[in-house]
């Protein structure tokens, strides 16, 4: 098996001449495109990965895997033009796995349009702990059926489209409180424990047909013994454990070599670690200079020949497997990206989202009188990890999607961080208003969040909290009465909960996670 068949490379680049396309082909079984380095609009995807097959079709080498991590909500892979649908615990919220597959089957056409043929999702990871930055709302809750039964369904819905589905990241990166972009989390689990929980809904998704597994790294000791080694690396996960108990016959994947939790990750040793873990295809990040490394490891593997001819004939074959299931499928028009059914969709997904977390005060559905004033307090987006991509989102979305329902709307972009200062005028403000709507993010990692709700309440001007984002926010501020959850601030989630919140829809969503008491 050549060293090419082993790689997924990224690049930094809109466009390619057909020169590049050949030196990239040359190298690599398939590339993974990401928003900020490479997708700006469909058409211009289109024409890019367009550029790698007819590179691939000259060569006489095998269509070229092309991936995305588009799980849709917080990140957002494909770019503005893409059906901005809400992600996994917006879905979580609906609890209706035929959604899911919809969803998914809308998600694989557009990205099968552009010429992407892999997506690294679902993320089968359980949100157990709030406190996780990585994980949060890209999970669709924290019961293990649940979130099996969804996870299931958007495989089902991604492949009926001719898009391989990546379950991710084993063994779950649900309960550490770490980022594997920057640091090693390690799974205090026992291994029952991971039976009965972390790996549920991986077994739902495998036994859904999903083509692609995807390692995280992360270290668990209840499974290789070592607080130093990430599944990545460990036999004991990729194929203990992923092949043998969980029955998958499909590519298992690596996640980001250049990511802080694999130590030196774009190395010899890690990288014929990975492979003699059972990993078929490493994902190697766009720096040319680590990408040679990753090369030169696999040429020396290959001409020592460290690796089991056996294994290395299994992977081949798994590869081959999925290259001819791919070339099964059509590609469908780039009319399907964006369009009115697929945001009819996201609409529908959106409406019976939005969530009632409590309601002490009877305040929803408001009824305001047409000149009342409300007040719109919300922060201005930003990414809370590397997985995300709100902050390409317009900012004050809130208030522009309740000023769609109501003309008499005040709105304040706030940071991440709010000072005494600004606290304290805003609270003038809000006094002076006859509603306060304040949306929040990531309130469980600002306390001056929680210092501004309270200033809010003592206004005395009735007060609607709206967690933007994860549901969490809910208990730093039990003050307000009246708190809804909307998922993200994709324009559909907020448009939605605008006509919630003056009753023109239903409010139907459930929590997908548990929360501290919120009165």
């Amino acid at each position: 098996m050549a060293g090419r068949d082993r790689l997924l490379v990224s690049f930094a680049g809109f466009d390619l001449s057909p020169d590049a396309a050949e030196a990239i082909v040359r190298r690599a079984a398939g590339v993974t495109l990401y928003r900020h380095l490479n997708m700006a609009a469909a058409g211009q995807v289109r024409a890019l990965t367009d550029v790698l097959q007819a590179a691939a079709v000259l060569l006489g080498l095998p269509a070229l895997l092309i991936a995305a991590d588009h799980e849709t909500g917080q990140l957002h892979a494909m770019g503005a033009d893409a059906t901005p649908f809400g992600g996994a615990m917006a879905l979580g919220a609906t609890g209706d796995a035929a959604l899911a597959e919809r969803i998914g089957q809308a998600i694989g056409t557009e990205l099968r349009a552009t010429g992407i043929t892999l997506c690294y999702a679902p993320v089968c990871d359980l949100a157990t702990n709030p406190r996780n930055p990585v994980v949060g709302i890209r999970s669709f809750g924290d019961d293990p059926a649940a979130v099996g039964v969804l996870a299931a369904a958007m495989v089902r819905g991604l492949q009926s489209s001719g898009v391989a589905a990546t379950v991710k990241h084993l063994p779950g990166h649900g309960d550490p409180g770490g980022d594997t972009h920057h640091e090693r989390p390690v799974i205090e689990r026992s291994r029952t424990e991971l039976e009965g929980r972390e790996l549920v809904p991986f077994r739902a998704a495998i036994a859904a047909g999903a083509r692609l597994a995807m390692a995280g790294h992360l270290a668990v000791p209840a499974l290789t013994g070592r607080r130093d080694l990430p599944a990545t690396l460990a036999r004991e996960v990729v194929t203990d454990l992923l092949r043998r108990d969980l029955g998958f016959g499909g590519l298992a994947i690596s996640d980001a070599l250049d990511m802080g939790a694999i130590s030196d990750g774009a190395r010899g040793v890690d990288v014929v670690a990975a492979l003699r873990a059972g990993t078929d295809l490493l994902l190697c990040g766009p720096d040319p200079a680590a990408q040679e490394h990753v090369v030169a490891a696999l040429t020396r593997a290959i001409e020592t020949a460290v690796l089991d001819r056996g294994e290395v004939r299994e992977s081949r074959a798994r590869l081959d497997d999925l290259r001819s299931w791919l070339s099964e499928f059509e590609q469908p028009s780039l009319d399907v990206v964006g369009g009115a059914e697929h945001r009819a969709l996201a609409d529908e997904l959106a409406g019976r989202s939005i969530t009632r977390i409590r309601d002490r005060d009877g305040l929803v559905p408001i009824r305001p009188a047409g000149d009342a004033r409300i007040l719109v307090i919300e922060p201005r987006p930003r990414d809370l990890t590397p997985a995300d991509t709100t902050s390409t989102l317009a900012v004050g979305g809130l208030a522009d999607a309740i000023r769609a329902v109501h003309r008499a709307v005040d709105g304040v972009v706030v940071g991440a961080a709010i000072q005494d200062a600004e606290i304290a005028a805003l609270r003038e403000r809000a006094a002076a208003a006859d509603l306060v709507v304040l949306g929040t993010v990531d309130a469980l990692g600002e306390p001056s969040v929680m210092a501004l709700a309270r200033a809010l309440v003592a206004s005395g001007t009735p007060v609607i909290g709206v967690a933007l984002r994860g549901p969490w926010d809910a208990a730093v501020y039990p003050e307000i009465g009246t708190v809804l959850a909307t998922y993200g601030i994709q324009p559909p989630s907020l448009a939605a909960f605008a006509r919630a919140l003056v009753g023109v829809a239903p409010i139907s969503g459930r929590l997908p996670v548990r929360l501290q008491s919120t009165g």
